[in-house]
């Protein structure tokens, strides 16, 4: 997997938000559903999918195609005649569609079916938040809009007041009354805390059949997986102690870490920083696709384990139960 280390105001391609809004758009997830049971001719996916008009229908399908999801085949027996068949990348991308209806189907203010506006509205919310570093901030600390704005340097603040405002109306985020200072703090949902599985495995999917698009993993992704999942985990009450996760960014000119720092009493996660410093009990270190294989294959040689193993391996088991579904295929 390619990974990068980003500055504050660098503009790219996040991981897996391709894949999710891809999902995400209506006509899109119809041409896939109705290619599962087999090749369609043109005219016939056309009427399976309501008839939209034939240059929208032109324009979805040309990106399906791009992303491999879709191949378009010219029947030689028909000239001029034009089917089109579900590939491989096609069939794993509906794999991540279950996982993304799954994460859907927890929204807060009742169930969203994937295909609807209403899932494309969500899931927009969270591809924009993520791609703005609202969700990294977040996922640290509460923090209010004038916050934000000195994080986050790239973008505007009405940029970030309607996202910000986008993602409260989705569930993502809520208010974190505190009682006083100025401005209105927002903290992340646990719906929100949930969205790293289909996250993952869009990651997962485009690193395997789009590298090309792909975009690169970098530090703040690193962070705000981290930083949202590991205070979910529900370890076994013998574990403590102080673990280090870290995942290698290589470049071409060097490999640098991003992770967090790990404090655990009890069983329960006590802090979770986004700082690699100091000692540490146990210790986990790997590239991406090292972490990907460790937690949701059980590979054990794919990342460096060192230190209290019973540590080391509550938190990989406790993070492989909250992606369990999230194999990057």
């Amino acid at each position: 997997m390619a990974s990068a280390d980003e500055r504050p105001g660098e503009s790219r391609v996040r991981p897996g938000t391709q894949a999710l809004t891809l999902l995400s758009g209506p006509l899109n997830y119809s041409v896939l559903k109705a290619l599962e049971d087999g090749p369609r001719p043109l005219v016939d996916l056309h009427r399976a999918v309501g008839s939209p008009p034939q240059t929208t229908m032109r324009v979805y399908l040309k990106r399906l195609v791009e992303m491999t999801a879709v191949e378009r085949i010219r029947q030689s027996d028909f000239p001029g005649a034009v089917e089109y068949e579900l590939t491989k990348a096609g069939e794993n991308l509906m794999v991540v569609a279950d996982i993304l209806q799954h994460w859907l189907q927890q929204a807060g203010d009742g169930p969203i079916s994937l295909g609807t506006t209403g899932s494309r509205s969500a899931v927009k919310a969270l591809v924009d938040g993520w791609s703005t570093n609202l969700v990294r901030a977040l996922a640290a600390r509460p923090l209010a809009l004038a916050e934000l704005n000195r994080f986050i340097p790239i973008s505007s603040y009405p940029t970030l007041e309607r996202r910000l405002g986008a993602m409260n109306r989705a569930g993502l985020v809520e208010p974190h009354r505190t009682g006083g200072g100025r401005g209105t703090p927002y903290k992340v949902t646990d719906w929100l805390r949930r969205a790293i599985a289909p996250f993952t495995a869009a990651v997962g999917w485009e690193h395997r059949h789009v590298p090309h698009r792909a975009g690169p993993i970098g530090r703040s992704d690193v962070e705000a997986t981290f930083l949202l999942i590991v205070p979910t985990l529900e370890l076994s009450p013998e574990v403590n102690g102080h673990a280090r996760l870290a995942v290698e960014l290589r470049n071409a000119k060097e490999t640098k870490y991003a992770g967090v720092s790990v404090q655990v009493q009890d069983g329960r996660v006590t802090s979770c920083v986004s700082r690699l410093e100091g000692e540490a009990d146990a210790w986990v270190n790997g590239t991406a696709l090292g972490w990907f294989r460790w937690v949701n294959r059980g590979i054990k040689d794919a990342v460096e384990v060192g230190g209290d193993f019973e540590l080391a391996h509550g938190l990989a088991d406790g993070i492989h139960s909250a992606l369990i579904q999230a194999d990057p295929i």
